[in-house]
Order: structure tokens, then C-alpha cells, then sequence
């Protein structure tokens, strides 16, 4: 197949996405991206992600008006940690920094010499989804088996144990559903298929709303127990035509001067040997021989300190349920509802690294170190800008977004007050958990095993209980989340001290943060000022207009003002991405 086309550059700035592709790039088949592609796959991805997030709304809209903020929906709270670490450690995080560089490789290879010998991307799925599934499955039986000792352990001081026990054993199926799902996510990105993982939340979602209205008059709270298991099987359903077609679909014809440049520069990622193909003949048929041999396995040594990370980050959350769990009866809920809201703002901020996650691993596994850096230093400032407008407005708006959002039904304003103050807690740290989602990819894209990130995480989550169990008697709920924002942070400035070549992307840390320090500044301001607007305004409707606009308005200019320069060329160029059409991208 001809080499993907590339757009040409339109900015003044020298970027490695536009620039032609390498050798390597063309021989396997997928040039460099260009920034369009990134602008047209980030807006599917934010597009989705939108949806996903505001059905998520929705949900829990459904769960407050439906079962409130008191002893069922805590109980049902505690079995949600189930869901939140798995999809942590098997769709979000986790699996997919092993998985996502692994299924390039093997991409990459496929096109350089698959012929009608072994496929690479079948040959990695052999050897890897039976015995993942196997360990899922494992893991989801030994859930339901020690739900009892779960429960006690997350929350000893729970008012109805025996329905936070039910409700546990039937979310631990989501262990299977999701590790089919974040699997099937890694493959799909790694082919560049963005639409299809991006969707994911939305038939999640969904399968939770539709199990609480249809079976909640009956069922009551375990009904969105029952959700989580069916909308696990909605994720995994979502994405199984579209990989199907990526592993069964019609073969690549075999690249003869590609087979030569990976011979002469062969992958420094390890666990994946490729011998020589046969050659191809003038009409670019691939002659009867023997075929390529191919050898893939993810191997422990990397696996184990990438599971151990994610593991280590959701345990904040743990950590959190487990000291509210002494407190009044709604201490989980209203920890739980501000947490969902004012993650809003990074969820969508790392839509871009998402996307631009196999691209740095290329870079990485091509040596392309100067490609890497600039690629890491662009995601940091552009997530960092988004995150802090986001967590402006959250904090200027608690109030009226909490208002608008939950009281109705079982939820009062009580709660919609205790919500909204731990929710501009949170908000504080929101840029914190932006960095380190944008930072950690790094660490883990080259393939190579390191601990420094768990370490750092570590560290964060040292800071978070012993500051939490300092301040919980004192300030409830807000010292909890106060605990988590500073925890997030420290990890945060852990992970960026520690870039370096050895470790990771050898960044220039100083200019990253003069120019982080650019919209921290700006964000503050917007976020007194939105603030006050909104408190001056009695319907909450108005009051939310009012303090959103005064807050973007007064954003924007500061960053005007203080030259920061990130964001506007990343708009311009997903604005061009929605008004032309770029050949060469590919959602299917």
C-alpha cells in the first residue's frame, strides 16, 4: 500500500507531527501523524468522551433521585471501588501503557512483512488475551468469593454491610469485562481506530441508567449493581466488530525494502523477535516460503510496575472511603459526587494524550528522542491549560453546577451544599492529577521496566492518609479532599523532577514550569472572579452563566496578557480538521 499521506504544515512552527516520514515510518505503512490527524482523532475522542461523561452525569443524577445520599447509596458506593480500580488498572492506565507500545510494535511489523506468513498482531493476541482472560477471570471469582472481607476492609464503620457485600459480588464481574475491553482499546489505538474505544463509556453508561429505572422499583440500589455488570458487557461489545475487522480483515502485501531497514535498524522494545521474510516479487506478490517467524510476549518485568503504579494511584480513593466511612451517614456520597463532577475538566484535558500516546511510543521505539520531548512538553502545556479553565469554573460555579446537577428527589440542598465544598477542594488538585496522567505515559512508552513512578505515587499517597487522618475529625469530608489534592500534587512534582533520559523523556523542566506558572496564575484569578459573579446572583441557571463566562472571559485574556501560547495553535488546527477533510485519517 502507498505511504499515508501527510497534510502539509500550515504553522510557523517546526513540529515533528508534520514533518515527512522516516524510512521506518513509511516501511511500516503509518507515517509520522501529522497535526490534523491528532486535532481530527483528539475532537472524535472529546466528542465521546463528552457523551460518555454527561451520561455518567446522568447516572449519577439517576442514583441520587432514585436512592439519595444516605445508607443504600454508601453501600452501593463501596462496591462502586470495584469498577473505579478495575477500570483504572485495565482500560484507562494500567494495561494500556503495556499493551498500547506492544500492539505499535507489532502494527508496524505486520506491514513491513506480514505476506502470508504469520501475522505479528495475531500472533501477540495468541499468545497474551488466553491468559489474560484466564487471570481475569481468576481475579473476578476470588472478588466475589471474599466480597464479605472487601467490604469490611474499605469500610469497617458501614451501617449495611450485607448489601454493600451483594452489590460487590455483582460488580466484581466487571474484572472480566473490562480486561476485554481495555485489551481490545490498546489494540484498536495502536491501529490508529480511535472511535470505537472512545465509545466505550457511553454503552456503559447506558447499561447502568437503563438497570436502575427498569429494575430499581424492585431491586432498589442493587440495580445499579446490575448495570455495572451489563454495561461491562456493552464496552466489550462496542469494540469487538471494529477489531475484528483490524485482525481478520483483509492482509497488507509484503514491503521488501521494509523488511531491509528493520533488519539494518531493528526495535529497541524487547520481547518481540522477527526473522527475515521471504521477498516480494516485482507485482508485489509474495512468493511460497517459509514464513516469518515471530516471537511476542508482554513480559512481567514491565507489566508488574505499571500494575503496581495504577493500583497505588486509585488506592487514594480507597484511602478516602475508608476514613469517611467514620463520619455522619452521606460522608461517601457527597465525596463521590464532587470527586465525578470535578474530574470532568481533566478527563477531557487528556483526551489529547490519549491520542498521542502511540505516537510517543513510536518516537521512543525509533529513537527519536528530540520528536518525544517536544511531543511531551506540547501535551503538558496544552492539558495544563485546559484542566486549569476547567478547574476555574468548577470552583467559581460548585454551588450552581451541584444545584443544577443533583438536588432533586432524595438529594436536599444539605447535600447540595456538603457536595459543592468538597467539590472546590477537589478542584485545587485537578491540574496535579492532569500532569501526573501526562507525565506517567512517558515513563512507561519505551518499553523498558521502571519503578521510579510508583515511587512517586508512593509518596502521594503517604501524604494523602496521613494528612487525611489529620484533618478528618477536624474538617470532615473537605479535609479528605483536601488530602487528595495535595497528595496528587507531590506525585505530580515527583514525576516531573524525575524525567530524564535514563528514566524517561529527557524534557526541559524549568521552561515547563515558568510556563506552567503562567496559567496557574490566570486560572486563580478567573476562579475569584467567577466566584463573586456567581455568589451575586440568586437562580442558580443565571448564576452559572454568569460565573462561567466570567471565567472564561477573564481566563483567556490573562493568557493573552502573560503570553502563553500553547492552546491557540492546537484550536486552529482542530478547527481546520472539522473543515476539511483529511484523507489520510482513519476512524473505522
Amino acid at each position: 500500500m502507498p505511504a499515508a499521506r501527510v497534510a502539509p504544515a500550515t504553522d510557523t512552527e517546526p513540529s515533528a507531527d508534520t514533518a515527512q516520514p522516516t524510512d521506518t515510518a513509511s516501511a511500516a505503512g503509518e507515517a509520522p501523524p501529522t497535526r490534523g490527524f491528532l486535532a481530527k482523532a483528539t475532537l472524535v475522542t472529546a466528542v465521546l468522551s463528552i457523551a460518555g461523561a454527561l451520561l455518567g452525569l446522568g447516572r449519577d443524577q439517576a442514583l441520587a433521585h432514585l436512592f439519595g445520599a444516605g445508607t443504600e447509596t454508601d453501600a452501593f458506593l463501596v462496591a462502586w471501588t470495584v469498577p473505579e480500580v478495575a477500570a483504572t488498572l485495565l482500560i484507562e492506565d494500567g494495561m494500556a501503557f503495556v499493551l498500547v507500545p506492544a500492539f505499535s510494535l507489532a502494527v508496524a511489523r505486520r506491514a513491513r512483512g506480514a505476506g502470508t506468513g504469520a501475522d505479528p498482531v495475531r500472533a501477540l493476541v495468541a499468545s497474551t488475551l488466553p491468559r489474560l482472560a484466564l487471570a481475569f477471570v481468576g481475579v473476578a471469582a476470588l472478588l466475589m468469593a471474599g466480597a464479605p472481607y472487601l467490604v469490611a476492609a474499605l469500610a469497617p464503620g458501614l451501617p449495611d454491610p450485607g448489601l454493600a457485600v451483594d452489590c460487590t459480588r455483582l460488580t466484581a464481574t466487571c474484572v472480566l469485562s473490562f480486561g476485554l475491553a481495555g485489551y481490545c482499546s490498546a489494540a484498536l489505538r495502536a491501529h490508529r481506530r480511535f472511535l470505537a474505544p472512545a465509545a466505550i463509556y457511553v454503552a456503559y453508561n447506558t447499561g447502568i441508567i437503563t438497570a436502575m429505572f427498569v429494575l430499581g422499583g424492585r431491586w432498589g440500589v442493587r440495580s445499579a449493581a446490575v448495570g455495572v455488570a451489563l454495561g461491562g458487557c456493552l464496552m466489550v461489545a462496542a469494540q469487538a466488530p471494529s477489531l475484528a475487522r483490524q485482525l481478520f480483515g483483509r492482509r497488507r502485501p509484503y514491503a521488501p525494502e521494509a523488511e531491509a531497514t528493520a533488519a539494518q535498524d531493528p526495535s529497541p522494545l524487547d520481547g518481540h523477535e522477527v526473522t527475515k521474510a521471504p521477498q516480494a516479487t516485482e507485482g508485489g506478490e509474495v512468493p511460497d516460503g517459509p514464513a516469518p517467524s515471530v516471537k511476542h510476549s508482554v513480559e512481567l518485568a514491565l507489566i508488574a510496575p505499571v500494575l503496581m503504579f495504577a493500583l497505588c494511584r486509585q488506592s487514594q480513593v480507597l484511602i478516602e472511603r475508608f476514613l469517611a466511612s467514620t463520619l455522619p451517614s452521606g460522608a461517601i456520597s457527597h465525596l463521590n459526587y464532587a470527586q465525578k463532577v470535578a474530574q470532568i475538566p481533566m478527563t477531557l484535558s487528556l483526551m489529547l494524550c490519549t491520542v498521542t500516546f502511540p505516537v510517543l511510543a513510536q518516537a521512543l521505539a525509533e529513537g527519536d528522542t528530540e520528536r518525544a520531548r517536544s511531543r511531551v512538553e506540547r501535551d503538558v502545556a496544552v492539558a495544563s491549560c485546559m484542566v486549569l479553565l476547567g478547574a476555574a469554573a468548577v470552583f467559581a460555579c460548585a454551588p450552581q453546577i451541584i444545584n443544577l446537577l443533583f438536588q432533586r428527589g432524595a438529594f436536599t440542598a444539605q447535600d447540595t451544599a456538603a457536595t459543592a465544598t468538597v467539590m472546590r477542594v477537589y478542584s485545587v488538585g485537578l491540574l496535579g492529577h492532569t500532569l501526573v496522567g501526562a507525565l506517567v505515559r512517558t515513563y512507561f512508552s519505551a518499553g523498558r521496566p521502571t519503578w521510579y513512578p510508583l515511587a512517586a505515587m508512593a509518596a502521594g499517597i503517604v501524604a494523602t492518609s496521613w494528612i487525611g487522618a489529620g484533618t478528618v475529625e477536624a474538617w470532615g469530608v473537605r479535609g479528605i479532599a483536601a488530602a487528595n489534592a495535595i497528595g496528587i500534587t507531590v506525585t505530580a512534582g515527583l514525576l516531573l523532577s524525575g524525567m530524564g533520559e535514563r528514566r524517561s523523556v529527557p524534557i526541559r523542566t524549568r521552561r515547563v514550569l515558568h510556563e506552567l506558572s503562567k496559567p496557574v496564575r490566570a486560572a486563580v484569578c478567573a476562579a475569584v472572579a467567577g466566584a463573586f459573579c456567581a455568589s451575586r446572583v440568586d437562580s442558580p441557571e443565571l448564576g452559572l452563566a454568569a460565573g462561567g463566562l466570567t471565567v472564561t472571559v477573564v481566563y483567556v485574556l490573562l493568557l493573552r496578557v502573560l503570553g502563553v501560547k500553547a492552546v491557540a495553535p492546537a484550536f486552529r488546527t482542530a478547527l481546520r480538521s472539522v473543515t476539511r477533510r483529511l484523507p489520510h485519517v482513519r476512524f473505522r
